[in-house]
């Protein structure tokens, strides 16, 4: 696989004469943190798949729609939510028509979809939307979106102690599954939290690479955390991004 990292939590990724975008947004909009990263492209007829774990302004623009004016064979495969941002209104001001809108596959928690070639089976989010599982020609592609252990220290116990229960939940139904390559979430707002989730990833979760995300340009944190006690066994399964437009190379 060829993986594009285009930035926070977008990826590309290039495996079996497919390509598969992962909670592509402009970059714009979110104080603080802007991001210039790029699409590859590619021949016409290849077949596209993009996918919107919700519709949250760090993991969704509705340029994304503009793909199919380039992709013949383009399919989108979005949180249900998502199709609150597109109504009738969207598509007519962005010059689009109806076999665009009919390209979406809208998306539910706890489901499978066949779309196209490939195999979709969603989790629920401990924030918004779904995660992702794809599975294509003997491979499995993992997309957290915002699935993680939001552990806030100013939350309440309550809120805490959900976000636990429904985490470990939510990634035990992947204990049975071997996975190719996983993106996950390790977001340095949490501070002492920020790995949670992905330690337990990856103590739980049979997976071949493990790609870090959400990381809003933190990239030193891949490094904090193989560096911590324990963790070294995990140095040849996870992959650093560094920055924008990085390609990594997967054997899967």
């Amino acid at each position: 696989m060829k993986v594009t990292y285009i930035h926070h939590s977008s990826f590309c990724v290039e495996a079996e004469g497919k390509v598969f975008v992962f909670d592509y947004y402009d970059g714009k909009g979110v104080p603080g943190c802007e991001y210039h990263g790029k699409i590859p492209e590619f021949s016409q007829e290849t077949p596209v798949y993009v996918f919107s774990s919700h519709s949250h302004r760090d993991h969704f623009s509705k340029e994304v729609l503009d793909f199919s004016r380039r992709y013949e064979n383009i399919h989108y495969i979005f949180a249900k939510e998502v199709k609150k941002k597109l109504g009738s209104s969207v598509f007519k001001r962005m010059g689009l028509g109806e076999e665009v809108r009919e390209k979406i596959t809208y998306v539910k928690p706890r489901e499978t979809y066949k779309v196209g070639e490939v195999t979709v089976e969603t989790l629920l989010s401990t924030d918004s939307g779904v995660a992702f599982l794809v599975s294509f020609c003997g491979k499995t592609i993992y997309h957290a979106g915002d699935l993680n252990w939001w552990g806030w220290e100013e939350e309440s116990d309550v809120f805490n102690r959900y976000q636990e229960a429904t985490y470990k939940q939510q990634i035990n139904l992947l204990r049975d599954r071997q996975i190719d390559l996983s993106f996950v979430v390790a977001d340095p707002r949490l501070g002492k939290n920020q790995f949670l989730g992905l330690d337990y990833f990856m103590e739980q979760v049979r997976t071949g690479y493990v790609i870090p995300m959400h990381l809003w340009k933190h990239y030193e944190l891949v490094q904090e955390y193989l560096g911590l006690p324990g963790h070294r066994k995990f140095a040849e399964r996870i992959l650093a991004v560094k920055e924008e437009n990085q390609v990594l190379y997967v054997n899967a």
